[in-house]
């Protein structure tokens, strides 16, 4: 273990790729309930679109910073794999990047517009939050299958898509759950109820696919004992999935006791869900072509660079965690007045 800290040639990439995870995940878990959010609107009256809205106005643009720490991560720590996959990315990451333009426009319009031009910024804030998850569903699908341009690694990586929709749609009906109350959070409790099985569907497909097409990746996950040592991993999502679902059937409650749940539940479930993909890929940053080590910049770079992230990284979290204080309990309306 002392051997492995005293060659930075291996420890430094793997730092790296320990925050750039971490950050993914931070980012799928918050960006992802508010992105779920905006998907959930059309099924909103225009009373519960601005609570919605509001439920999530003082923590979605911090949510975001974590995407830009992870992109960050990839472009300074590992250049050769941030080249390789935004070529083979290149079209849904553009897609992603207009859906999130076109959220973050409508997001402020359309508390600001008119009333009769606010139903067209509503449909611009559902349309942006749609093309967002989409692409980063395709990304996902297409990650899991090598990047590699076939029929059926595009088939899956639509499939991805609309899994990872759903599964977004599911952590902020869940969100909506723990801010809102009344007529709308019964609401957000039957959309819950419906997204989960999108969940389970998505979460099933991506764990059938990745061993499926790696043999490297099979027998990490099939060989003994690795077989017996991962399998808390499925098992313990399944229970929680069984859970959610018993805490869904008695929601809400007079007293709003455990409306808290269904989104902590939901996202320990994303933070399996990412542990088993993380633990399949590793120590590949590009399956099966680039490891972390191959593609990582020079020991000295790095150094540098990790100085800066454990500066930059403390003060992310510290202003997320304040926000998140400051405007804890149900959600009010949003005013720019």
């Amino acid at each position: 273990m002392m051997a492995l800290f005293d060659d930075p040639e291996i420890w430094l990439p793997v730092a790296f790729a320990a925050l750039m995870g971490l950050s993914i995940l931070i980012y799928v878990v918050l960006d992802g309930y508010d992105l779920g959010v905006g998907i959930l609107t059309p099924l909103a009256d225009e009373a519960e679109k601005d609570r919605m809205v509001a439920s999530i106005g003082p923590f979605w643009d911090a949510n975001e910073t974590w995407l830009v720490m992870a992109v960050g991560l990839l472009l300074v720590a590992f250049p050769a794999a941030h080249g390789a996959i935004l070529t083979a990315l290149y079209l849904p990451v553009a897609i992603m990047l207009i859906g999130l333009i076109l959220r973050g426009t409508a997001f402020e319009f359309r508390a600001k517009v008119a009333l009769p031009k606010k139903k067209a910024w509503n449909i611009a804030f559902f349309t942006g939050s749609l093309m967002t998850s989409m692409a980063q569903g395709y990304m996902l699908g297409f990650y899991v299958m090598g990047l590699v341009h076939s029929p059926a690694a595009h088939g899956f990586a639509i499939l991805s898509a609309i899994f990872l929709t759903v599964g977004y749609s599911f952590i902020g009906a869940c969100w909506l759950i723990l801010k809102t109350e009344g007529a709308l959070q019964r609401k957000a409790v039957g959309w819950a109820k419906g997204g989960i099985w999108g969940v389970v569907l998505g979460v099933g497909a991506i764990s059938l696919a990745t061993p499926l097409v790696s043999p490297r990746i099979w027998e990490r996950w099939f060989s003994i004992p690795e077989f017996f040592l991962l399998a808390p991993l499925p098992l313990m999502s399944a229970a929680l999935i069984i859970g959610l679902w018993v805490v869904l059937r008695r929601l809400p409650t007079d007293q709003d006791s455990f409306a808290w749940l269904p989104f902590a539940g939901a996202s320990v479930l994303f933070v399996l869900a990412f542990t088993g993909l993380a633990y399949s890929f590793y120590p590949y940053v590009v399956p099966e072509q680039l490891t972390i080590y191959d593609a990582a910049s020079a020991p000295e770079s790095l150094m540098i660079i990790l100085i800066g992230a454990l500066v930059v990284i403390p003060i992310i979290v510290g202003y997320s965690a304040l926000a998140y204080y400051v405007f804890r309990g149900k959600a009010r309306d949003l005013r720019y007045d």
